[in-house]
């Protein structure tokens, strides 16, 4: 798909940004969606800021059909926001993989590290795909400090162990990661390390999440909270993730491992399951009465766009969420 001329880009990128001023702290220290052109009106951008560092999304079929486009959006944001001292470019179609995980185009090192909601979170940008923070979840990890005060909490699919780092912020007396990267995991403890939070090897577990629950399930493991926030598919030798057609399976392996009384946060990310299926998915869960939806968390607004700036819809509609990530709350009975 074409972008937008560059000259017309302008004005959708300043209708954009002024919604979203306000989240810019002073300190030049927060996370933001600056720009989601998938919503917004250029599908090939997705443009973010995390502390001083603007990281730019290219998401064109063709990389260099994006490439006034770009040229342009660094032009804006250097204008309107002086202090940004560092861009990154995340080219997904890009044959080289360097490319996709990123390149500086603008600066020096990226930043290493976010606040949110009064809590460091490390971040390092040049290391995969995406930006390692997913900022979709942000009203979720609210909810998690709000929410976990003395419980035991298991995170499953941690990736960089955003949902954990809230929970130890929100005083859990224990939170265990899971995920089959190391490398992933070594960010978690970054974020701890800059909170001051106690690192205990064995709660950061580079393991399979299918042998490691069946494992828990055996020797009788139970959590007050445990998070499941997988990819949209995956597939190993252990097993298979897909939300799209078996996200049930996923849900009911990790329901036993939920104390009586005690959260289960299902996140389902898949772009083509709408709102309405993953509720009847949630519902059928439920049908036995021993889970029950107890709460829905909808995306933050500069992650989906503004009423005032959203030109074009998701290919599934999202209701009653807000963004094809549907982020549940269900209680274990």
């Amino acid at each position: 798909m074409t972008t937008l001329l560059a000259h017309s880009l302008i004005p959708v990128l300043e209708a954009a940004l002024a919604p979203r001023l306000n989240l810019l702290d002073a300190r030049h220290e927060c996370a933001a969606r600056l720009f989601n052109g998938f919503y917004e009106g250029e599908p090939d951008l997705v443009i973010d800021v995390y502390a001083r560092t603007l990281l730019i999304f290219n998401h064109a079929e063709v990389p260099k059909q994006a490439h006034q486009a770009i040229q342009a959006a660094q032009e804006f944001f250097l204008s309107q926001m002086p202090w940004i001292q560092t861009m990154v470019l995340k080219t997904r179609h890009s044959p080289a993989l360097e490319a996709k995980r990123c390149v500086v185009i603008y600066g020096e090192k990226p930043d290493e590290r976010i606040r949110e909601h009064g809590v460091w979170y490390a971040v390092d940008l040049l290391l995969s795909r995406d930006a390692g923070l997913y900022l979709d979840t942000r009203g979720l990890r609210l909810w998690v400090m709000q929410n976990v005060a003395g419980k035991t909490v298991l995170n499953t699919f941690a990736y960089t162990g955003s949902l954990g780092v809230a929970a130890s912020a929100g005083g859990a007396t224990r939170v265990v990661h899971l995920d089959r990267s190391r490398k992933f995991l070594n960010v978690a403890k970054a974020s701890y390390t800059l909170n001051g939070f106690p690192i205990f090897k064995p709660d950061f577990q580079a393991v399979d999440f299918w042998t490691q629950t069946s494992r828990m399930r055996r020797q009788a493991q139970r959590f007050d909270c445990v998070f499941l926030d997988p990819p949209f598919f995956s597939l190993t030798s252990k097993g298979r993730v897909d939300l799209v057609s078996d996200s049930a399976r996923l849900i009911n392996k990790a329901r036993p491992l939920v104390n009586p009384g005690g959260y289960l946060v299902v996140v389902d990310n898949a772009l083509f399951v709408s709102g309405k299926d993953f509720i009847n998915t949630l519902e059928g869960l439920c049908a036995d009465g021993y889970l029950s939806i107890e709460e829905l968390i909808l995306v933050p607004a500069d992650v989906t766009g503004y009423p005032q700036t959203i030109r074009r819809q998701p290919p599934a509609d999202p209701a009653p969420f807000n963004h094809s990530t549907k982020i549940a709350i269900l209680q274990v009975k």
